[in-house]
């Protein structure tokens, strides 16, 4: 999705309703996951050429590391969520994948199915 795109959809869902403040959500799990990955990234960027940035331990990256996992599995079950409430609103295959950035209407099909193998998977313990 063109960076235009993405602002628009940022709009418009901000107009929507206001950011939880509970913290118990999955999309506010990613969030305060994403921007602690963003501060760590800011922080050692502050290095420059000079070498290591001061306060950035290896733990620290580590830990970073740690939290795609999990931030990928929440994106995978917000995704899907938004998906099935797509077909429920009456959208078709077509459309969903335009909007994803798909080519096909196969090809969003097929991207929801690998979604829901992959929760199933990761429900069931097999990931």
């Amino acid at each position: 999705m063109p960076r235009d795109s993405r602002e628009q959809a940022r709009e418009r869902l901000s107009a929507l309703a206001p950011v939880p403040t509970d913290g118990t959500t999955a999309a506010r799990h990613v969030e305060q996951d994403a921007s602690l990955i963003g501060r760590l990234l800011a922080a050692a960027g502050e290095q420059g050429h000079q070498g290591q940035a001061p306060g950035v331990m290896p733990a620290h990256v580590g830990a970073a590391l740690g939290l795609f996992e999990g931030m990928r599995e929440q994106l995978d079950r917000l995704e899907t969520q938004v998906v099935i409430e797509a077909r429920r609103r009456g959208m078709d295959w077509r459309q969903i994948a335009q909007l994803q950035g798909l080519n096909s209407s196969q090809a969003a099909s097929q991207r929801y199915q690998r979604l829901m193998t992959r929760l199933e998977e990761i429900r069931q313990g097999v990931r």
